[in-house]
């Protein structure tokens, strides 16, 4: 009975709206940057294996004391690949001492697959971490890619986006450099038992 109440008001409004999320969506931001969401609080996540170039297993554990970069991406996904040059551009304007990107392929064939394409786009020095089983979607949603996802000192989420952007936005290098800035999170609160 409501999708037909919903129906006949949409008809008599003149809208027509084939299923969620074909209604009219609100202006587009200014800059891509503004798509990232900050969380109200910062997020704790499970440790997950995922890894590196030699095939050796990593975590996000081992990156604590900096503030982490993730972001996920594919050999098939063109907008991943036009973020790569302004991902680079971005990572070496932030200290190494402060700062870690990690860019981590999706891709079924992995190091073997990934290397192959950024050998054939001339972007050989683009340091790739592979997640090929998917193992990463146990913390974060891989439905859309390319997706960001940003960690403080203590490794809990504090950012997302999960669409394409512009890195070399200023405003990008800002959020970051407040993220980096910012006092230490407070420990997260374990449920109790």
């Amino acid at each position: 009975m409501k999708r037909i109440v919903c129906a006949l008001m949409l008809a008599a409004s003149g809208a027509a709206i084939a299923y969620p999320g074909m209604q009219q969506q609100a202006a587009q931001p200014a800059s891509s940057v503004d798509l990232i969401r900050q969380l109200p609080h910062p997020f704790p996540i499970e440790v997950v294996p995922f890894e590196d170039a030699s095939g050796k297993a990593v975590d996000f554990s081992q990156y604590q004391g900096k503030v982490v970069m993730v972001n996920m991406w594919a050999t098939w996904c063109p907008p991943c690949v036009r973020e790569i040059p302004a991902l680079e551009r971005l990572k070496a304007k932030l200290d190494p001492n402060t700062f870690a990107f990690l860019p981590i392929s999706i891709d079924a064939g992995g190091k073997t697959e990934v290397e192959a394409f950024l050998k054939a786009q001339g972007m050989e020095d683009f340091g790739s971490f592979f997640d090929a089983p998917q193992n990463l979607r146990q913390v974060f949603p891989l439905d859309t890619i390319p997706a960001t996802f940003i960690l403080n000192r203590e490794g809990q989420l504090v950012a997302f986006v999960r669409s394409y952007v512009d890195w070399d936005d200023p405003k990008a290098e800002a959020l970051l450099k407040g993220i980096i800035e910012a006092p230490a999170a407070a420990p997260a609160v374990k449920a109790a038992k």
